[in-house]
């Protein structure tokens, strides 16, 4: 895997299976980043958000952000100045004129994993705009439980004062590629999304989500939450495997309906 990175540590750890892992250490992974892309993804880690991209498809196999008040509370204007990131080769992601004719002829908007509109107060917001942040998503997903789920986790966020994100695509059936992209890529068929938010020094309440791209604006949130073992089993990737073995088990099993209630429709 190449790494490109800012004020990261990096050691090893030994998985479950007894592989050895690159011990990551970063303000946007809680017990552990998502673990299982391929080892030809770059690992970029900024300001905002870290993420897995992936070379094949041209997007991102995980996006990692924490959430705190003081990215979300602000008034700045959020421009969305579509570029590509400059860490990656220019075969290894898109550009901004591969999105030409999405919205006409499959109505696909350009999607944030980390979210736009989270970092209204802080000075790195256009990192959010980068192409590897972003992936064809249908319009009324976008628009729809996509952008409800994100005004949610901001109302965590103020009431807890912080949250951890992990979010990411899945490829479970063929989609139209973007029409007028001179680069092979591939279209997710759906994303995932997991938010921790901690409640002390010491717990920590959580919930996953799954929603396909063929979701409906009106759809409820509250019909998308998921286990995070479903969210594993169906990206591939292992979360939370820092944790003690019996506290992840437990805790992945869980879909932890009684609190997603308090706070999603």
């Amino acid at each position: 895997m190449k790494y490109i990175f800012q004020l990261v540590l990096v050691g090893f750890v030994s998985s479950a299976f007894g592989q050895a892992r690159p011990e990551i250490h970063c303000k946007h992974f809680f017990n552990g980043y998502p673990y299982g892309a391929p080892a030809s993804n770059d690992l970029l880690i900024r300001d905002l958000y870290a993420l897995s991209n992936n070379d094949n498809t041209k997007f991102a196999d995980w996006v990692a952000y924490k959430l705190t008040l003081h990215e979300i509370d602000g008034e700045l204007d959020l421009d969305r100045n579509w570029k590509t990131d400059e860490w990656l080769a220019g075969a290894e992601t898109l550009e901004a004129a591969d999105y030409s004719g999405a919205s006409s002829e499959h109505d696909y908007d350009r999607g944030h994993q980390a979210p736009l509109g989270s970092f209204k107060n802080s000075i790195y917001a256009s990192q959010t705009n980068h192409l590897c942040n972003i992936t064809p998503q249908k319009a009324d997903l976008n628009r729809g439980p996509w952008v409800k789920l994100e005004n949610h986790i901001r109302t965590l966020v103020q009431q807890f004062r912080t949250a951890y994100v992990m979010t990411g695509p899945l490829y479970e059936k063929e989609m139209p590629p973007l029409p007028k992209a001179n680069e092979k890529h591939k279209v997710p068929s759906g994303y995932w999304k997991v938010v921790i938010v901690p409640t002390s020094k010491s717990t920590f309440e959580h919930a996953a989500f799954i929603m396909e791209q063929e979701s409906e604006r009106k759809d409820a949130v509250i019909s998308k939450v998921v286990t995070i073992d479903e969210v594993e089993k169906r990206s591939g990737l292992d979360l939370l495997w820092e944790m003690k073995d019996a506290e992840e088990k437990a805790i992945e099993a869980d879909k932890n309906a009684s609190w997603i209630n308090t706070w999603v429709d």
